[in-house]
């Protein structure tokens, strides 16, 4: 059931957390259509065909509704009492009304006319009811909802809300569905709930969901532990992760790993000078990336988080600056393009380095957990990624399609070293709750997507290892033996 009034949840260290600063990521928020944006001065946001500025909400609460007034500025909207049911005159029903569109008396031109002389939506609205003809014929619910239909085109408000996951999984799948295959948010809980996400665990996520599966596990694990993501390609897209708005401490423990180097982990044949061969930096994939999203954003009437953040990088430029001038070898470059360059490396080192951590980790083969979504067929993701999970841990697989997941279901019952598998997909519909009129709404979701969940177990090909042979042979040696009591009682029964 949704509710009406989206309540993001609140995770920061800082006290005033629950104010708007400059440069927080946030959610616009008007009716049912949302839209991540970052506060920035004097930088003009375009929602709903209405255009404004950001600057006027900077101290404000989350959950503040404002009202776009004359040159774009925002202004918070005062709440007003509205009339109860006993004041208002409504008719019986609607039997005899007529929508012959005659019914009334304001034009266009004079609706634009009042627009033109800055007149509020709110006044033009209770226009519109006064020069109606049919408006006290109608019931009381109809007058509603004609209410509510008219503010909607009329007034221009917008609620600031603090991103969530819940908020920006509803806004890609309202919007953008094709860029997080199709993940229904309900489905987004049901992975996050089945595969045990929790402050501490040691996290494997293969996702090409534009960042949402990691940002939302993040967020539930606040900061501690670490998760381990291995992207295709020349880097990780983290366009939804961004919208966040993370600290700094929740990316020391985020590692990144290059999936087409697993095999060779596998196989215990990587070295670090495999990621020398790397084609781009992070920093380069990050600006194509953005590049990619203004692209497609700029079609769709949307906005790329991560091209609205050119200062967030600042902080690292800033930084690298400090340490190429405490370096004594360090020379001032004669040109621009040395300068470049030189970054360029540094940032192909830190990367470089960030790939040996991470390498390191999954060679421990003792994660808490594995998460897959993606585009890619899951049953070559899984089967590989499966022996970096350390026994008695769960994993789940979305797919937007069920039969990948049937083929992948088969192989793992031929493979074994997996219990509980369960194939499943989750069933969403929509309430309207209000007063005498709570019912099911008459468009719901035909689908969210598919889950393959299960458990991992030490298989008998790790049980024959010779690491283990003595740990298994006591084992078996204590399991096998029958227990005194029922040796007793067979003796006696034979005698």
């Amino acid at each position: 059931m949704e509710s009406s009034g989206e309540q993001p949840s609140a995770q920061s260290p800082h006290p005033g957390d629950h104010c708007i600063r400059d440069g927080d990521f946030v959610v616009l928020k008007r009716e049912d259509v949302f839209k991540a944006v970052q506060v920035q001065r004097r930088k003009k946001v375009t929602f709903e065909r209405q255009w404004f500025y950001l600057d006027n909400v900077i101290g404000h609460s989350y959950g503040t509704t404002f009202e776009v007034t004359g040159g774009g500025s925002l202004q918070p909207k005062k709440k007003k009492e509205e009339p109860t049911s006993e004041t208002k005159e409504a008719g019986t029903d609607n039997r005899n009304i007529i929508d012959d569109g005659k019914s009334q008396k304001l034009t266009q031109d004079d609706i634009k006319a009042l627009k033109d002389k800055g007149i509020k939506g709110e006044e033009i609205v209770q226009q519109l009811i006064e020069n109606s003809t049919t408006f006290r014929d109608k019931t009381e619910f109809a007058q509603d909802k004609y209410i509510k239909k008219k503010k909607k085109k009329y007034e221009a408000i917008v609620t600031i809300l603090k991103p969530s996951t819940r908020i920006l999984s509803i806004m890609y799948y309202g919007r953008e569905p094709g860029k997080i295959n199709h993940m229904r948010y309900d489905t987004l809980a049901q992975m996050l709930t089945l595969g045990n996400i929790r402050a501490g665990n040691k996290m494997i996520v293969m996702e090409t969901c534009s960042g949402l599966v990691l940002g939302a596990m993040m967020e539930r694990m606040g900061g501690f532990g670490s998760i381990i993501q291995l992207y295709p390609g020349d880097g990780p897209v983290r366009v939804a992760t961004a919208c966040f708005g993370f600290p700094k401490s929740f990316l020391s423990g985020l590692y990144e790993f290059p999936l087409n180097k697993v095999d060779s982990l596998l196989n215990g044949t990587f070295s670090a000078e495999m990621l020398s061969s790397e084609p781009k930096d992070s920093a380069s994939v990050e600006e194509s990336n953005g590049v990619v999203e203004d692209k497609q954003i700029a079609e769709q009437d949307t906005e790329d988080p991560m091209a609205e953040a050119p200062d967030s990088r600042h902080p690292e430029e800033q930084e690298t600056m400090e340490v190429i001038a405490q370096d004594p070898e360090y020379k001032e470059p004669k040109e621009r393009g040395d300068k470049k360059d030189y970054e360029k490396q540094r940032r192909q080192e830190e990367q470089r380095k960030r790939h040996l951590e991470a390498a390191a980790l999954l060679s421990e083969r003792n994660a808490d957990g594995l998460i897959v979504a993606s585009r890619f067929h899951p049953t070559p993701l899984l089967l590989a990624l499966l022996d970096f999970v350390a026994p008695s841990r769960p994993f789940v697989i979305y797919c937007q399609y069920k039969e990948p997941l049937l083929e992948c279901y088969t192989k793992l019952r031929e493979r074994g070293g997996v219990i509980n598998l369960r194939l499943s997909e989750t069933w969403l519909r929509n309430y309207q709750v209000l007063p005498d009129r709570s019912h099911p709404k008459l468009l719901m979701s035909g689908g969210g997507g598919y889950l393959l969940s299960g458990f991992t177990v030490v298989s008998d090909s790790l049980r024959a290892d010779t690491s283990l042979r003595c740990s298994t042979s006591t084992l078996e040696s204590l399991n096998m033996e029958e227990p005194a009591a029922k040796k007793q009682k067979c003796a006696e029964s034979g005698s």
